[in-house]
């Protein structure tokens, strides 16, 4: 009894925390600074992922530190054309992952700032940033993670750019000329528009063939020694964002959601593929599913949302095709939020804007008890002189520990950008 009670003293359980802290920074760090994974280092993580020891891992990540200055010479392949002499910054964004008070780690979150220059964005940077919500197991997720920003920036290579307009030369037809200038560039923001939502939708297609044919074993085609069910009962929700200078890209399949914080106004960009939702159940029935409800409405009474990537037992009542948002930037955005239904099961999409905006104001100082949540490194505010943990990663925290409060019983995953310096 008296060893049980040393081993839980005060000094004993100060030591482990801090011991845990370092491992969860000395992973951060480790992540930023790794190199693209090889398909075969793909498949040894997604292995690692099964396994008890990765279960219930939480991560804080930072990237708020000023971006390391864009080369300014020319690209031998010609890719870089950027002309200004302005640095071109990263994205400011934090995230954070839990398990909360689920058993088993099925989320993953998926980062990649500047993941390509696509002459869609007129070779202009595109930032990807996405949440997976496993179920049936972290594999599907864990393959998302890995594959789905490959697939995107595939088809981003592949589809040209036609919407730069000509330089508009005077005319002495005032209103009329003006007319046309406006109606021409509505058809160059919708063929622009088509052309990404054809990427997104080719990504998620080719990403939910992936996840039908790989086991969590890594093993392709399902010619290894694990149960089929296994496999077959696993899928992931997926809601990506693709950020631009000039707008922002959503897919979304099933229940995980994007939310932009515009004027103080909560805008969802994306809509979650409940069974109940009445257009996905006229989808469902008239594919030849039912929806059952079963603690809650699920599709043939087994999972609770009608669109999700995987799922091989109940294709197609479940579709891997996801519903597409294209927003154009304004000066009043504020933040972007992605994040799993951890959160938003406990939490409003309002309420979830207003917590990131004060966050993220200038000239609010961070509240000291939130430091204990962000493991990543902290860094100076210009604004208070004081140290405290980046503001971004301090919104997604704060996100975390309120859905944690009000109970929430899922995984939590919460993407926060900040448009602002973004």
């Amino acid at each position: 009894m008296l060893s049980d009670e040393d081993d839980d003293s005060p000094e004993k359980c100060r030591e482990r925390r801090r011991r845990r802290i370092e491992m969860r920074r000395l992973a951060v760090i480790s992540a930023a600074s790794s190199p693209p994974l090889t398909p075969s280092q793909n498949q040894n993580e997604i292995r690692s992922d099964c396994s008890v020891e990765a279960k219930r891992i939480r991560r804080a990540e930072n990237t708020d530190f000023p971006a390391a200055a864009a080369s300014s010479s020319p690209s031998s392949s010609g890719d870089d054309i950027e002309t200004s002499s302005e640095p071109e910054k990263n994205p400011v964004f934090g995230t954070m992952s839990v398990s909360g008070r689920s058993r088993e780690m099925e989320d993953a979150i998926a980062v990649r700032t500047r993941l390509c220059r696509p002459e869609i964005s007129g070779r202009r940077s595109v930032h990807f940033f996405a949440v997976f919500d496993g179920h049936g197991g972290p594999h599907v997720a864990a393959l998302c993670r890995e594959r789905m920003h490959v697939f995107v920036e595939e088809e981003l290579a592949r589809v040209g750019f036609t919407g730069e307009s000509e330089p508009r030369s005077e005319s002495v037809s005032g209103s009329s000329s003006s007319s046309k200038d406006e109606h021409a560039e509505d058809e160059e923001e919708e063929g622009l528009e088509e052309r990404w939502r054809k990427v997104m939708k080719n990504s998620f297609e080719k990403m939910d063939a992936v996840a039908l044919t790989t086991c969590a074993c890594g093993s392709v085609g399902h010619q290894c020694g694990c149960h089929p069910v296994e496999v077959a009962l696993g899928g992931s929700t997926a809601v990506v964002a693709l950020l631009t200078p000039d707008h922002i890209v959503v897919a979304n399949c099933g229940d995980s959601r994007a939310v932009l914080c515009r004027g103080g106004i909560a805008i969802p960009l994306s809509l979650d593929h409940k069974p109940d939702r009445s257009d996905e159940l006229a989808r469902v029935e008239a594919a030849g599913g039912r929806v059952i409800f079963v603690n809650g409405a699920r599709v043939e009474g087994i999972l609770a949302m009608s669109r999700a990537i995987g799922d091989k037992y109940l294709k197609p009542y479940v579709t891997s095709e996801p519903e597409i948002t294209f927003t154009k930037r304004e000066p009043e955005d504020e933040c972007l939020i992605l994040a799993s239904d951890g959160l938003w099961d406990v939490l409003s999409s309002e309420l979830a804007c207003d917590v990131a905006r004060e966050c993220l104001r200038e000239g609010t100082p961070a509240p000291a008890g939130a430091i204990d949540l962000n493991s990543g490194p902290r860094i100076e505010d210009e604004g208070a002189g004081a140290l405290y943990p980046s503001r971004s990663v301090l919104a997604a925290a704060l996100l975390t520990r309120l859905a944690l409060g009000r109970k929430s019983s899922d995984n939590i995953s919460v993407i926060v950008v900040d448009l602002k310096k973004s």
